[in-house]
């Protein structure tokens, strides 16, 4: 298995640091709103790998991050009335609801900052006994420049950035520091904000200090996967190894994963709060089958950008209704299929594609690709279902392989329920009605079971069901 590693900039051999089980942190969401499309890319884009490592047969230990008090939220706090405590816990909740729509797995662990405050407090204590940060009035900061590999995440030199540091600092932030470079671990409280009590005084933590401390503390010094967009490769993801390798002495992360922007309007800007133009979840899986939407962001591959569009999701329904739509089709020669032997052509076509869908995951998650071989599966279920006849135990196998191939990128298959007594009498009775040629009789059964959510489908094996 290939990975693309960000710190190489080139794909590299997935080896674990423990045989068969892979440690992953992903930045998790700041929780002052719900989460828009662009965030939950990011949610969706690691969960589709961490899906597929899982069908590798890796335990994976999956940790993601709640930033529960940050400026944001103190914001959020100050125009809602609402304090902070209860804000983040409004929106993670709101989150959950979110997610579970898309069908994402629950992560390992949920750790949140304010539940960390201890252990952030301690790493950043030791970063100042190792000489590494500095407090000044109330406020610690890392010394980025002694950091000597500074920007190798990112490929940005010291003097660029120090350029553009020393545009972006304020005078008094410039009076404080002992170099532009230098970024914040630990925030002096203003009068009336949330704070703890530290070594230096009532505060609260930087941005960056909180994923350093809960990947390390949950995980270990060194991890397998670290993951993100790719707006926080800098300087989120750089100063975290900073303060990590300067606090422990190790390699924080072996393999870097960015994902991709979506995407909206014509300019295609970046979907962001920052710029209003975002489209929430929680509003958009009032208006969209969450499954769709989650087709929409998982079909392209996790370093592209997705261009969110009402076409593009029209085109992923279309596309989702395909392959369901092949699914029912081989679900219902079930009924009829027999124990005979599997014919050797499809047989193999199904395990050759099967190979083909693997072959691309493996290389980098390549779902895309991964895609082009499920859509041929989808067609060869359909010539299947309409032989005339069908092994049972062949047929089942393709139906059960294509439902876990769905299910690595987040879509559940269409099950079939029993219908009650009286609707199955009415199909019953509207088989024989076109069988007598009764249409008009025919035509009242249809809108009649329509009228009850039972949608039917006339198919060269017979009439078969589905709920609207």
């Amino acid at each position: 298995m290939q990975i693309y590693n960000t710190l190489t900039n080139q794909k590299e051999e997935f080896k674990p640091i423990h045989p068969g089980k892979v440690m992953m942190y992903v930045c998790g969401p700041t929780v002052y709103n719900y989460i828009h499309i662009g965030n939950a890319r990011s949610v969706v884009a690691f969960d589709t790998v961490r899906r597929y490592l899982e069908y590798k047969g890796f335990d994976v230990q999956y940790v993601s991050n709640f930033t529960d008090v940050d400026d944001k939220l103190i914001k959020a706090s100050q125009k809602t009335g609402m304090a902070v405590p209860a804000l983040a816990n409004k929106y993670i909740k709101a989150f959950y609801e979110d997610i579970d729509a898309l069908n994402v797995e629950r992560a390992t662990l949920n750790p949140r900052v304010m539940e960390n405050m201890d252990d952030i407090i301690t790493f950043i204590n030791e970063l100042v006994q190792k000489g590494a940060a500095y407090a000044v009035d109330g406020d610690v900061y890392f010394k980025t420049r002694e950091f000597k590999s500074y920007g190798k995440l990112s490929g940005q030199s010291i003097n660029d950035l120090e350029q553009g540091a020393s545009e972006r600092v304020t005078d008094e932030e410039q009076a404080k520091k002992h170099d532009p470079l230098d970024f914040a671990l630990w925030k002096k409280a203003k009068p009336g904000e949330i704070a703890w009590n530290s070594p230096w005084g009532k505060g609260r933590p930087g941005w960056h200090i909180e994923c350093s401390v809960m990947a390390t503390k949950y995980l270990e010094d060194t991890i397998d996967i670290h993951a993100g967009g790719v707006d926080l490769e800098f300087p989120h993801h750089e100063n975290e190894i900073a303060q990590s390798e300067s606090k422990t002495g190790y390699k924080f992360v072996n393999y870097w994963m960015h994902n991709g922007f979506v995407t909206i309007g014509k300019e295609n800007e970046k979907m962001s709060k920052s710029l209003g133009n975002f489209v929430t979840v929680h509003d958009l899986v009032k208006k969209v089958d969450p499954q769709v939407i989650r087709f929409f962001m998982a079909t392209t591959h996790y370093r592209r950008p997705v261009q969110y569009t009402e076409e593009n999701l029209a085109e992923a329904k279309t596309n989702l209704e395909k392959l369901t739509t092949a699914y029912r089709n081989l679900d219902y020669r079930m009924k009829d299929a027999e124990a005979i032997s599997a014919d050797e052509a499809v047989q193999h076509q199904f395990k050759q594609l099967v190979s083909d869908y693997e072959k691309a995951m493996d290389d980098d998650f390549n779902v895309q690709n991964a895609m082009t071989s499920l859509y041929e599966f989808a067609k060869l279920m359909n010539v299947y279902a309409e032989k005339e006849q069908v092994s049972k135990e062949l047929a089942k196998a393709m139906l059960t392989k294509f439902e876990t191939l769905m299910q690595i990128i987040g879509i559940k298959m269409p099950k079939q329920e029993l219908l009650d007594e009286e609707i199955e009498k009415l199909i019953q009775e509207r088989t024989e009605a076109r069988a007598n040629k009764d249409y008009a009789r025919s035509d009242e059964i249809r809108d009649e079971l329509k009228g009850q959510g039972i949608i039917l489908e006339d198919t060269a094996q017979g009439t078969r069901w589905r709920r609207e």
